[in-house]
């Protein structure tokens, strides 16, 4: 149900801004009944979507999956723009070539100087073509390594934005080695001595996210997943049957409240129903508060103690 009420949510919202488009285009000059025709219609639209984003509340599991998994929803590139100031990227692995799947670089946080990275997606087709729809290859994690160890040479605090279907499991990702770099980032990231906080905005799924979350501090969007594999992979390696996809989510426990409760995530950042797409502002201020809040805590903290912390946090689980 979920996925037909933001489809519609995500018109309505096309249809709001042409309204309000059209209404400053009048600027109250409009003759007769035009303008408050408008007005109404604009009412109207505003009404039918309060009442669609009601129907998205008390959700199932594959519900979480379809908002976490939704087009319209915020990507690295928008919570980068809205949080960070001076924000200048950087490409490339220093060996062989450039992953686009790997967004990153160098950025102030509250002035403070901090590296800030994730997983991206993007918004258009021809945007997830070019970054692989948010799939890293080795290059990408090598990416991703260049900047956690410069960042520790700085002595910079690193922030990490998970969003990934998985690592791509194509022939030439494991021929350059897709294993050996996952591997190689667990390692780098668990013995990091700066604070590392890891957000899950949307999928997290399988190696690929958690070769970027070995983190003193994992925080989840309320509507996040995050799990050992897809879904769908779950369903064809247990079920071999992918039509029991809505079954595996429940038995998967893959929500950010299922991740809070087992003790991987530390702090689940609110959403506002229908999710993130719905009012991005709102969300933005809130996982601003949760990163700086945690951020603050970490920074009072020794490099010895960074990593004692963290080492402590994936024993407990």
């Amino acid at each position: 149900m979920v996925d037909k009420v933001l489809d519609l949510v995500a018109k309505t919202d096309k249809q709001i801004a042409e309204a309000k488009q059209a209404l400053a285009d009048m600027n109250g000059e409009a003759v007769g009944f035009e303008y408050y025709d408008k007005q109404e219609e604009l009412e109207h639209l505003e009404g039918l979507r309060s009442d669609l984003l009601e129907q998205c509340r008390d959700l199932e599991p594959c519900d979480h999956v379809y908002i976490a998994r939704f087009a319209e929803r915020p990507h690295i590139k928008d919570f980068i723009d809205a949080l960070f100031t001076d924000f200048f990227e950087q490409r490339g692995d220093h060996l062989y070539d450039n992953d686009d799947a790997i967004y990153g670089g160098i950025a102030l946080y509250h002035k403070i100087p901090v590296t800030v990275l994730g997983h991206r997606k993007g918004a258009t087709l021809d945007e997830n073509m070019k970054c692989n729809f948010g799939m890293p290859s080795p290059e990408g994690y090598r990416k991703a390594m260049r900047m956690f160890e410069q960042a520790e040479k700085f002595n910079r605090p690193i922030i990490t934005f998970i969003d990934t279907p998985g690592a791509y499991p194509g022939m030439e990702a494991e021929a350059h080695g897709q294993g050996e770099a996952i591997a190689k980032s667990l390692a780098m990231m668990s013995h990091l001595k700066v604070p590392v906080i890891a957000v899950v905005t949307g999928e997290g799924n399988s190696g690929g996210a958690l070769a970027l979350s070995v983190a003193n501090r994992l925080l989840m969007l309320q509507y996040a997943v995050y799990s050992v594999l897809s879904p769908e992979g779950f369903c064809s390696i247990l079920f071999k049957d992918t039509s029991r996809k809505k079954e595996a989510c429940r038995l998967m426990h893959l929500t950010a409240d299922d991740m809070y409760k087992d003790g991987m995530a530390d702090e689940i950042i609110p959403e506002p129903a229908g999710g993130a797409s719905a009012e991005p502002v709102s969300v933005y201020d809130a996982m601003d508060k949760a990163i700086y809040k945690n951020l603050k805590e970490l920074m009072k903290m020794s490099p010895r103690e960074i990593v004692s912390d963290r080492h402590r946090k994936f024993r407990k689980i």
